[in-house]
């Protein structure tokens, strides 16, 4: 069974009241005085899909994308998600959440604080989960900065730092995501040069078929040329970025800088962590290739989570896109079991 979406764009905000007390001048009656002040905490923006949306969902599966991407890039691989689970067990009804990323796509037009790294990234999953009054979900998938994000969350959670009440996911899965520090010899190198490219360009672009002409120019490939003309937006009679570039920058360096190998060395309770390399993906070295296998490869402890490692073969670094077909079959099975 297809899965039906619904476009259903977030706009709710978080209430914040702070209360602040101070001092009264001498004399006063009660010698301190209260004083209150409110603000709305936006949320970032989603979509959300259901296998039945006549009906409630039981289960949830969070998707992040990759940097510069957005919600939009795995509507077609949840589809196709959904209608697998749905197959395989009538009872249980799910749903995914696709978010926009701090910088990203709708949430871009966002006002969310300062700094942009890992941490308020994965944060604002938890600000959307608790200002939507959802269940914590049961899934994450991460791809690419994505994975990273997912790891963060994980690990904030498992920390306490949401509070009491949340719920570590049960599945954690990092697509295609390095999770150490990221090795300034491969071809994320790539990325940057990218990025002080955008950085040139003007902010009013004059058309998307400009500016993959300007990139072609500069050499880089048609395939590269046309996504990144896809994070363009009309405004008026030009074109602008979806993202914001300078914040989603200094998301790039913390990405680059964070790790979470400790995670994987203690993951917690009832978790299981899955990392899913592309064979053809030129991110990994032999050390974390190894490092990684390892872990999944000791002996189970009741009183830690679970190491999982995937190859999903035929495919770059763009897993969604060179082997969706691959990636549901490693995917779909595993969540069903849930």
């Amino acid at each position: 069974m297809a899965a039906a979406i619904s476009l259903r764009r977030s706009s709710c905000r978080l209430l914040l009241t702070r209360f602040h007390n101070s001092a009264t001048l001498a004399g006063q009656r009660g010698g301190a005085t209260t004083t209150t002040t409110t603000r709305w905490l936006e949320t970032i923006a989603y979509e959300e899909l259901r296998a039945h949306p006549e009906k409630p969902y039981t289960s949830t599966a969070f998707f992040i994308h990759g940097f510069l991407g957005s919600s939009r890039n795995w509507r077609s691989f949840s589809r196709n998600l959904l209608a697998s689970l749905s197959n395989s067990s009538l009872s249980s009804n799910w749903r995914t959440v696709m978010v926009d990323m701090r910088n990203h796509g709708k949430s871009a037009e966002r006002k969310l604080d300062p700094p942009h790294d890992m941490e308020n990234a994965a944060k604002d999953l938890a600000d959307l989960v608790k200002a939507e009054g959802w269940r914590w979900p049961e899934v994450v998938i991460g791809h690419s900065m994505g994975g990273k994000v997912a790891l963060q969350f994980l690990q904030s959670c498992s920390r306490g730092e949401y509070g009491d009440s949340a719920l570590c996911p049960k599945q954690l899965w990092v697509l295609d995501s390095v999770p150490g520090e990221v090795n300034p010899l491969n071809s994320n190198e790539e990325v940057r040069d990218v990025l002080r490219t955008l950085q040139s360009l003007p902010s009013r672009i004059p058309s998307r078929k400009w500016l993959v002409n300007h990139l072609l120019g500069l050499g880089y490939s048609k395939a590269l040329s046309d996504w990144i003309g896809t994070n363009l937006k009309k405004v008026d009679d030009h074109e602008t970025w979806v993202f914001d570039l300078q914040n989603a920058q200094q998301m790039f360096d913390s990405y680059w800088e964070k790790s979470y190998w400790n995670l994987l060395e203690n993951p917690p309770k009832g978790t299981e962590i899955i990392i899913v390399r592309a064979e053809k993906s030129d991110r990994w070295d032999e050390d974390a290739v190894e490092r990684i296998q390892k872990l999944a490869n000791r002996e189970a402890t009741e009183s830690l989570g679970k190491v999982s490692f995937s190859l999903l073969p035929n495919s770059g670094h763009w897993v969604h896109v060179d082997n969706p077909k691959g990636l549901l079959e490693i995917l779909a099975p595993k969540i069903s079991s849930l």
